[in-house]
């Protein structure tokens, strides 16, 4: 995929504030710092948006990367996704959200295009401004709470222990699966991760 088709918007979600950084609803800016690493770019704040952007290609004269980390809070993401889109002329097929996911186990990750929001806000508040379900997801597994801890709580508490013991790999391969979206397709990247 050629820079004729514009660049991908790469929307790791998040809540902005140190306080934040480590919880499980956080796993979408681990994965959007991780892949500004690898193509070598720094965020920073946007001129037209409340969100910092970092910019790079990957790999040399490879596909453009906008990675885009939303200072809104997670259930008001949607804005500065949509002024993005519009600003950098991206269609919502290369707009990729990545996101904690509740409904899958800890550290699987799934991809799809469109469908429910299944109660995350964030992804709820991007379908809201950009008009449209039809992005692309990478859902990262968080599983469900334990006992009968609030979802709410749990996504805002920072994952155990154990978990982190993993987290750098589970973000690592996270970060290959958006890297595989952007350069061989959604239905090619659900064919080589989702056995794994």
């Amino acid at each position: 995929m050629t820079d004729e088709a514009g660049p991908w918007l790469v929307v790791g979600l998040g809540n902005p504030g140190r306080e934040y950084a480590g919880n499980r609803h956080n796993v979408g800016f681990m994965v959007a710092e991780l892949l500004a690493q690898r193509v070598g770019a720094k965020f920073g704040r946007h001129r037209r948006a409340v969100a910092e952007v970092a910019e790079g290609r990957l790999g040399f004269g490879g596909p453009r990367l906008v990675l885009v980390k939303p200072l809104t809070y997670m259930n008001l993401s949607g804005g500065p996704v949509a002024a993005l889109a519009q600003f950098y002329k991206v269609v919502p097929g290369q707009v990729v959200a990545v996101h904690d996911e509740l409904d899958i186990g800890y550290g699987q990750l799934r991809v799809k295009c469109g469908g429910g929001e299944g109660g995350h806000n964030g992804l709820r508040s991007m379908t809201k401004s950009l008009g449209t379900k039809e992005y692309v997801r990478v859902r990262f597994g968080i599983g469900r709470p334990p006992g009968r801890q609030d979802p709410a709580d749990f996504v805002l508490s920072d994952f155990s222990a154990v978990e982190r013991k993993e987290l750098e790999f589970l973000v690592d391969r996270a970060a290959d699966v958006v890297e595989s979206v952007v350069t061989r397709g959604v239905e090619p990247t659900q064919n080589l991760y989702h056995g794994a």
